[in-house]
């Protein structure tokens, strides 16, 4: 499994990287759409979907993706492309985002409610994807390096959690979604978070230079919106009775398993940025 897991690793650094640094804005926007359609993909089976539903989701979320992107070429990070621009399309998506991640989902994650229902599975997976992917698209406007150190915290996060858990961790931090998740691990994705934030904070906070505290605070939450994403896509795997979202990744899952997390942080991080530079 380790074997496997390394080797779709290097792959996807291999595909990946290049199209991230080499890229023009548009073409990086067009591949984010391609991703899409995998990612509405794998949503429908969140929803229980059947196999021609999901085909079917995937093919509607690529289909707005595209429209996204013919339509606001400018937001987009295409000629004309600057932060007001940016913002007039991002506020539409990242508000809601940031109203779903920090009001809903505490509430939900604490009374453990499924998808509610074909609409309702729907609107969330509206709310979860699509402000996930423009902000792929936007923040990539502040250069490769950065966008990578940007969903690093997720990474960094990660790692802490997983050696602080392995170390300390003894009181579950919510067992009946992920029992493997410890309040020590947290502790430790916290403390991560914060040593990674500052040793690269030349890439992630030119708007917060003169501001640590204001830049703490932001590392902090965007930590605990972290663990919320992933305690999410837990939930939704528990309730869908399924172990990964799909399996197109050997040994890692799908593609919404990679990027649980950054569908909590990702938006967050673009508006903060459109609304503070």
């Amino acid at each position: 499994m380790l074997k496997t897991r390394v080797i779709t690793a290097l792959a996807l650094l291999a595909a990946l990287l290049p199209a991230l640094f080499l890229l023009p804005p548009l073409a990086w926007a067009w591949l984010i759409v391609g991703l899409s359609a995998l990612a509405g993909w794998e949503w429908g089976g969140f929803m229980r979907l059947s196999a021609g539903a999901r085909k079917g989701l995937g093919a509607a979320v690529f289909l707005v993706s595209a429209a996204g992107v013919l339509s606001w070429p400018q937001a987009m990070g295409g000629e004309g492309w600057s932060l007001a621009v940016g913002w007039e399309l991002g506020r539409w998506l990242y508000i809601p985002s940031a109203i779903f991640w920090i009001a809903v989902l505490p509430v939900w994650l604490w009374r453990r409610w499924p998808l509610p229902g074909p609409m309702g599975g729907l609107l969330v997976g509206f709310v979860v994807l699509f402000p996930t992917l423009l902000a792929l698209v936007q923040l990539r406007q502040l250069g490769a390096q950065s966008l990578i150190a940007i969903m690093a915290i997720v990474w960094a996060a990660d790692v802490a959690a997983y050696f602080a858990g392995r170390a300390f961790g003894k009181r579950k931090l919510a067992p009946s979604i992920s029992p493997g998740k410890t309040w020590a691990g947290a502790w430790g994705a916290v403390v991560g978070v914060m040593v990674y934030g500052f040793i690269v904070s030349n890439w992630l906070s030119p708007m917060f230079q003169s501001q640590t505290m204001m830049f703490a605070l932001v590392l902090l939450a965007l930590t605990v919106l972290s663990i919320v994403g992933d305690l999410f896509e837990s939930l939704l795997k528990r309730n869908a009775g399924i172990k990964d979202s799909s399996n197109i990744l050997p040994g890692h899952g799908g593609i919404l398993d990679r990027i649980d997390s950054q569908t909590s942080t990702l938006p967050l991080v673009a508006m903060l940025w459109l609304l503070i530079s």
